[in-house]
């Protein structure tokens, strides 16, 4: 091979391919690059509620898979799962304050309108009794798939 004869870079045509799925309507629809790299520090910087929480939903809930810190447009959902299209969030105190309040239900009015089902839950609750918060997430996986049968 000659040297202007370079052979495809296969890193950045998977990149493009990538791409193009967010274009189309993939799973990551709409959402930027700098969404994709702030998902992955809070990957690695997760609350003790979001770390006690996905120790549960990382196995699946009745077969379904859940995802951490997953991008949504301009969003980055605590958890996700794509086959509900829910996203589930944690609150911490924070969540209390009005602005934050305010920029929340802006955020869950966003991901409704683009068909997202959101359910939030208090960090307290996941600290006091996660097996309640399993309880709720296995109702709610159980109603999708039998509706789905």
């Amino acid at each position: 091979m000659d040297n202007q004869e370079k052979e495809p870079d296969r890193k950045s045509d998977a990149g493009r391919k990538d791409l193009l799925s967010f274009a189309e309507g993939g799973m990551f629809h709409g959402t930027p690059p700098q969404i994709f790299e702030r998902a992955s520090l809070l990957r690695k910087n997760m609350t003790e509620a979001e770390k006690i929480l996905w120790y549960y939903l990382k196995q699946g809930v009745n077969g379904l898979k859940f995802r951490r810190q997953h991008p949504i447009r301009v969003y980055i959902a605590d958890f996700y799962c794509h086959k509900m299209k829910l996203v589930i969030e944690l609150d911490g105190s924070v969540h209390d304050d009005p602005e934050v309040a305010a920029r929340d239900q802006q955020r869950e009015d966003d991901l409704k309108s683009w068909g997202y089902e959101v359910i939030r839950f208090k960090n307290a609750q996941v600290f006091k009794n996660v097996e309640s918060v399993m309880a709720i997430m296995e109702e709610k996986v159980t109603a999708f798939l039998d509706k789905s049968l």
